[in-house]
């Protein structure tokens, strides 16, 4: 299989320029890679760094030194000195993320936050509308809703929205920030399946998943992030 995401001694620190420039370490040696169709689990305590090195990947966060390795297209694009237009590129074409937070436009219908995705790469409004809904009425959201803004939701329900569009495309790469966290039984085993599938059809994953049902059921391997953990 490819080796789709590789990470050498990437490291990451937070200057507070507010507390006169002190350097605050997060993680260091950061050394581990996905391949296609394996879904990676990142494990330790809270505050190890898990989304720090999720954000590193998505580019969020530049990392300070060591690499940050994606293959997009055929082609190798380290994130370490990538130019703002190649991360996002890649955003629109290689590396999806699911946080655990909604962030849509207010006032949007649902079922378009989820087609959105698919629009923005050129796929028609009225087939990339008929996946969205295929994937909401998977997760369960009641087509009433499709038509409200996710705003006016639950929070199960605006997790399971920012799922269906994070799994909506067909990105090479996904990256998962504790996707099932406000999820009931029965919606947790949708998107354990759906991952399942991602994995089938070549997909690498990186995981963070606090509960311990869901990270069995989906890591093909857990990597402990303690051993990153920067020392102040």
């Amino acid at each position: 299989m490819s080796v789709m995401i590789k990470l050498s001694d990437a490291e990451k620190s937070f200057t507070m320029h507010l507390q006169n420039g002190i350097r605050l370490p997060v993680v260091r040696g950061v050394s581990f890679h996905v391949a296609a169709g394996e879904c990676v689990v990142l494990a330790g305590p809270s505050g190890a760094g898990k989304s720090s090195i999720l954000k590193m990947i998505f580019g969020n966060y530049r990392c300070d030194s060591g690499r940050i390795e994606i293959l997009h297209r055929g082609a190798t694009i380290d994130l370490a000195t990538a130019e703002p237009r190649q991360v996002l590129e890649l955003r629109r074409t290689t590396i999806g993320y699911v946080s655990q937070f909604l962030r849509a436009v207010p006032r949007v219908a649902a079922l378009d936050v989820v087609a959105e995705p698919l629009v923005v790469s050129g796929v028609s409004k009225d087939e990339a509308r008929q996946r969205a809904g295929d994937l909401l009425r998977r997760l369960n959201i009641a087509e009433r809703l499709w038509t409200l803004p996710p705003a006016t939701f639950s929070g199960g329900e605006q997790q399971r929205v920012n799922i269906a569009r994070g799994f909506i495309s067909d990105f090479p790469i996904l990256l998962l920030d504790e996707p099932t966290a406000s999820l009931d039984a029965g919606n947790r085993e949708v998107v354990m399946s759906m991952i399942a599938e991602k994995k089938k059809v070549g997909v690498a994953m990186i995981a963070i998943v606090h509960d311990d049902e869901v990270r069995e059921r989906i890591a093909d391997r857990l990597i402990d992030v303690s051993s990153f953990a920067a020392a102040a």
